[in-house]
């Protein structure tokens, strides 16, 4: 991977140049913009939002934003842009580029489960270093020194570990932190969705960064492009590898002039 880790971007270009529409999907954090410690101040790396303003302006791209995040914050990080279609909280939510939002049930079971977990941080006091979320709990530790990383770490590890085998609950690692969520629907299921109600022939491609992303690779497969946007290399089911932002930006500029 990492000796030719750009040839399936390369060959992806150079086989879609007379497509008339395609798909981009884009993880957020960790992909379009830097991990900051204040989470609502995590903007796109410089340039972003001008090239993907030029790719949905081109009016052959339908561009969709799969993240991890409630939409209302996706939105407001990538404000000004419109017409974007955005699957939020791994796939929970949805909201189409004409505005058409909708949400997924989740079993009343696991919204026990979440509310224990929730319950728990109370009696801990660690509610601060909470995100809530629709379908999970975040809890961050970016920022934080060593010794209060540990502490919150040991504490989680400790507090939820019985979460671990529940039905319908899945305990993700990402950077800077660990999320309790609904096992379903995840970034996976997003890709499904997209994919069913797509020609076989239109070119897509995700880019996403943690593991949380794997589920969308997973799913993707061979039908399109996926991309692993990272500084360092890890094992992946991606197909290619990015180090962002000179990278990312580059590719999407490759994106804006494939199909303009």
């Amino acid at each position: 991977m990492q000796d030719n880790r750009n040839s399936g971007i390369t060959n992806f270009f150079q086989q879609n140049k007379q497509a008339t529409t395609a798909r981009l999907l884009l993880d957020y954090d960790g992909t379009l913009a830097p991990f900051q410690t204040d989470r609502f101040h995590a903007y796109p790396y410089p340039g972003v939002i001008p090239i993907l303003d030029r790719i949905i302006q081109a009016n052959k791209t339908k561009v969709a934003i799969i993240s991890g995040r409630p939409i209302k914050e996706i939105q407001n990080l990538l404000s000004p842009l419109e017409n974007l279609e955005i699957w939020g909280a791994h796939g929970l939510e949805h909201i189409s580029a004409d505005g058409i939002y909708e949400r997924a049930e989740i079993d009343p079971e696991v919204l026990s489960i979440l509310q224990q977990a929730e319950d728990w941080l109370h009696q801990t006091e660690l509610m601060s270093a909470a995100e809530i979320k629709p379908g999970g709990i975040a809890v961050h530790w970016r920022g934080l020194s060593e010794k209060e990383t540990e502490r919150i770490q040991g504490h989680i590890q400790k507090g939820w570990s019985r979460f671990n085998d529940a039905p319908g609950i899945k305990l993700l690692s990402f950077d800077g932190g660990v999320e309790i969520r609904a096992a379903y629907p995840n970034k996976g299921d997003a890709i499904h969705a997209i994919l069913a109600g797509l020609n076989s022939t239109i070119p897509i491609a995700f880019l996403g960064d943690d593991l949380t992303d794997e589920d969308a690779f997973r799913v993707l497969g061979n039908r399109g492009l996926s991309v692993l946007v990272r500084s360092d290399y890890r094992e992946t089911a991606a197909n290619a590898w990015l180090q962002p932002p000179q990278e990312l930006i580059a590719f999407l500029e490759s994106w804006a002039e494939t199909f303009s």
